[in-house]
């Protein structure tokens, strides 16, 4: 089976974060092309240009399943925002209904649009592999490190508001280390504001630079930040790209976290058909 051209597709925002999300119900990508054409449609200039792109596939278990690709052609399990998206999609395209679930390879989402119809929030899987003792040297100075897999990978580092981060840098450092590897890690950096919210910027595997937003990198900075007493569930999280989050959980004495929520925009921006030329 070749691409079937034009293929149809929306793109989708959210918080900054940008997907081409497609209706894959009926394939239009063979499976084993599927990494190449994402690679290509995800150049900035050169094609489309987006973080990522989600195909919408059918599910016996749920309203529908995804695959989720990174913009340099890598699977991953989750994606906070980009999950947000694909609720919108698929209620705007009515194969679902304001309240939903679907299939993801972190395990089965529930989300809800909201009134206004651009608010989604997810129920999240509740997080695992909590890591507090890990430490990275960065530009001679020592970080202490948190990790968790709250979907995918994520590695948090506090600052000092105001501070001056180089996130590209150190956030290849880290999500490259050896302590993380083979997997490798999303990682963020985490200022706690005096309005009682925090501010995270991301530097996100796959796409290999700081992204405008990371849902997930959000719930992992928000986690950690109530855990060390800083901030009180909801929190309300300033993404790179200026735009709000809202994070809501249920703490644990141990410092885990249940009942998990991320609420945000999702945004569809245009409707369009991707052509052969797209991948040249």
């Amino acid at each position: 089976m070749a691409i079937e051209f034009p293929v149809p597709f929306a793109k989708m925002s959210g918080t900054g974060n940008d997907f081409i999300v497609i209706d894959h119900r009926r394939p239009l990508v063979p499976g084993d092309e599927q990494p190449d054409f994402v690679s290509k449609v995800c150049r900035r200039m050169f094609s489309v240009g987006a973080d990522g792109v989600i195909f919408i596939e059918a599910s016996e278990k749920a309203d529908f399943s995804w695959q989720f690709y990174n913009g340099d052609g890598s699977v991953a399990e989750m994606c906070g925002n980009g999950a947000r998206c694909a609720a919108r999609f698929a209620h705007a395209k009515g194969f679902a209904g304001k309240k939903m679930s679907f299939e993801t390879l972190a395990g089965i989402i529930e989300a809800e649009v909201l009134d206004d119809g651009e608010e989604v929030s997810l129920r999240m899987t509740s997080p695992f592999d909590y890591r507090t003792d890990l430490a990275v040297d960065l530009d001679g100075t020592t970080h202490e490190i948190l990790f968790m897999n709250s979907g995918v990978p994520h590695a948090v580092l506090f600052m000092d508001e105001g501070a001056d981060i180089p996130v590209r840098r150190w956030g290849h450092d880290i999500r490259f280390h050896e302590m993380f590897q083979p997997a490798g890690t999303n990682v963020n950096f985490v200022q706690v504001l005096d309005d009682g919210g925090i501010r995270v910027r991301t530097y996100e595997r796959g796409v290999e630079d700081e992204t405008r937003a990371c849902g997930i990198g959000a719930v992992a900075g928000a986690i950690f930040a109530a855990a060390s007493t800083k901030v009180d569930s909801p929190v309300t999280v300033t993404t790179s790209g200026g735009e709000k989050l809202t994070i809501v959980f249920d703490l644990q004495e141990d410092g885990t976290a249940e009942s998990v929520y991320l609420q945000g925009p999702a945004r569809i921006i245009y409707i369009g058909q991707l052509t052969a030329e797209a991948l040249k």
